[in-house]
């Protein structure tokens, strides 16, 4: 097989959640540009038209399967939906999350419930239902959005934090279990990405300015950034890898 041949995904069906927009966004196109086509997710279908059209006029079939990723009904809809239009689930990204920032004795329960049922029960149940489409057609590939904050700590993100800590681990159990059928599971923990999750402390230069002068790189990552690391952890060329997080913030971890 060629090295080219190892990033095709020709023909290969992704299901992409909080796709409507950010990274969720940049990740759809990177794999419909690779070859597959799209069940995009969101909690609104009209915020999926735009993202949805563009992925049309690449080539690529694509199907809106709107749906709160927290709610287990709503997700087997999706699911049902998907395989009911494409015939089959080749690539999961568990994109969809919420930040619900704050200081930990400041944050109140609801706040604290919201985060954990989008960021971390909602990639469980969405990885659940998938998997076992994926159990049956003995392969499949698992892609589970973290972050750096979920390696290490920060002001102001307890929930964001321990939801992304969460993602690691259940991304390391998921690979031993579904190694088996020859399914793949990885993580992407990215770094200060430029998206609406964001946008707060864009619109304050003089603190972007000092943070940026922090990392290595010395700029904040972009959408596109992604997109060759979703492409490889969804294609032939990562089928040894499994289990693994993978740190992508231009060396901001690293001080």
């Amino acid at each position: 097989m060629g090295i080219q041949n190892l990033f095709d995904l020709t023909g290969k069906v992704a299901l992409v959640t909080g796709a409507s927009r950010g990274l969720g966004r940049a990740m759809s196109l990177a794999l419909a540009e690779a070859g597959c086509h799209l069940a995009l997710n969101a909690r609104k279908a009209e915020s999926l038209q735009e993202i949805s059209g563009q992925i049309r006029g690449i080539g690529r079939k694509t199907a809106v399967m709107a749906g709160d990723v927290s709610d287990e009904g709503q997700v087997k809809g999706i699911v049902d939906s998907a395989v009911k239009e494409f015939g089959r689930i080749d690539v999961l990204v568990n994109n969809a999350g919420v930040w619900e920032g704050g200081f930990f004795f400041r944050m109140n329960k609801e706040d604290w419930d919201k985060a954990v049922s989008v960021n971390l029960t909602g990639a469980f149940l969405m990885a659940k239902a998938v998997g076992r489409i994926m159990m049956k057609q003995r392969s499949g590939k698992i892609i589970q959005i973290s972050s750096i904050l979920g390696l290490r700590g920060g002001p102001q993100s307890i929930v964001y934090s321990a939801t992304k800590a969460g993602i690691i681990q259940m991304t390391r159990v998921m690979a031993i279990e579904l190694a088996p059928a020859g399914i793949q599971v990885n993580a992407i923990a990215p770094g200060f990405f430029e998206t609406d999750m964001t946008q707060r402390y864009q619109e304050t230069p003089e603190a972007l300015k000092a943070y940026i002068e922090k990392i290595p790189s010395k700029r904040v990552g972009k959408p596109e950034d992604l997109t060759g690391l979703t492409v490889f952890l969804a294609s032939k060329a990562s089928d040894r890898i499994t289990g693994q997080t993978i740190v992508i913030d231009g060396g901001e971890s690293l001080v």
